[in-house]
């Protein structure tokens, strides 16, 4: 499938997804300084939110359930949090705007009709998040707008996802399911919930989808261990100040961390191969020179009949040499031309 003017097939490239989110932090500038700071850094989209508060938050049903997980340490509550981080419409075509000035792929999630709407004109794929897995209704809408469709699966059974599939499916096979763990306290333990293993099982249910991960944990371990399971799109949250105010930006990477873990994680990528065990391009004069070839232990005369004890086994191997394994070959053979104590026994001095 295409993302713009990338292609992206199921086992790569890699595609990695800036989430700017909410850490603009309600100031234009500083969500243009970020995707600047994206694209630097490696990032081949830079996504944004599009809700609205009213549509997205449950006033009443906050104030019964309280702040969980992260949401314990904001200042305002959830409704206001969430306000606060609301962008208006307006900013849409210019974060457009400035994605294609620098190149990069503008890409968002939006959480009502209202902004799938609205956002459908300026982007070439759709991000679901994960707390809107079971909300049929918003996955079936964004499906039918025939665009490429990445979703994310955290705090999702596995039949919480077979129904969102079904419903993506009907109308395109353009999809990115994306492993995911709903977790934002940045916590250490995290990782043990991670769970990588079920992009193996994603890749047996459906073999021919395009896999990623979206994390949330600090750093880029979980990048590093999903890419050799199958994954190819990785979505982060990015920042260019951990220490800021803000929903996301304490687990989120900066300039720095994102720059490293795209390096790294081509490497682990390119280092991944075609599974086909042979002698590498790169390691063809190694071979030659770490390999041992059978060779004369003393000098030998013409006419005389090889036995084990006139042979040595001696690095280097040369491309006429005979490698040890094939000593049962010359054993018995009579010498036609002598060869001197060191030299390679090869196949055209025997009979």
């Amino acid at each position: 499938m295409k993302i713009g003017q990338i292609s992206i097939t199921k086992t790569g490239p890699l595609y990695f997804i800036a989430d700017i989110a909410s850490n603009h932090d309600g100031d234009i500038t500083r969500a243009f300084k970020l995707i600047e700071l994206a694209k630097e850094t490696g990032a081949h989209a830079a996504k944004f939110q599009n809700f609205q508060a009213e549509k997205l938050i449950s006033k009443v049903g906050f104030n019964v359930l309280g702040k969980l997980s992260n949401q314990a340490a904001w200042k305002k509550s959830v409704f206001e949090t969430y306000k606060d981080a609301s962008i208006s419409f307006e900013w849409t075509a210019k974060l457009k705007a400035k994605c294609d000035e620098v190149g990069i792929e503008y890409l968002t999630s939006p959480y009502d009709f209202e902004s799938v709407d609205h956002v459908d004109p300026f982007v070439n794929a759709y991000k679901i998040g994960s707390g809107d897995i079971t909300w049929l209704e918003i996955i079936e809408y964004i499906a039918k707008k025939g665009k490429p469709v990445i979703i994310a699966t955290g705090a999702s059974s596995l039949e919480d996802i077979t129904r969102s599939m079904e419903t993506i499916q009907k109308y395109t096979d353009n999809i990115v399911l994306m492993q995911c763990n709903t977790n934002y306290t940045a916590n250490t333990e995290n990782f043990k919930y991670i769970n990588l293993n079920v992009l193996k099982t994603y890749r047996d249910i459906y073999p021919d989808i395009i896999l990623g991960l979206s994390d949330h944990t600090k750093g880029y371990s979980t990048v590093l261990g999903a890419v050799p399971f199958g994954a190819v799109v990785f979505e982060k949250h990015f920042t260019d100040d951990n220490s800021r105010d803000g929903q996301d930006h304490k687990f989120a990477m900066d300039p720095k961390s994102w720059k490293k873990m795209v390096q790294c994680a081509e490497e682990v990528y390119m280092a991944l191969g075609d599974g086909i065990k042979k002698v590498e391009d790169n390691e063809k004069e190694s071979a030659l020179s770490y390999k041992r070839s059978i060779r004369a232990k003393y000098n030998i005369r013409k006419n005389s009949i090889i036995t084990s004890e006139m042979l040595d086994f001696l690095r280097p191997l040369s491309n006429k040499g005979v490698p040890p394994y094939r000593v049962s070959e010359m054993v018995g053979k009579k010498v036609i031309k002598k060869i001197k104590k060191g030299e390679e026994l090869v196949f055209e001095k025997l009979q």
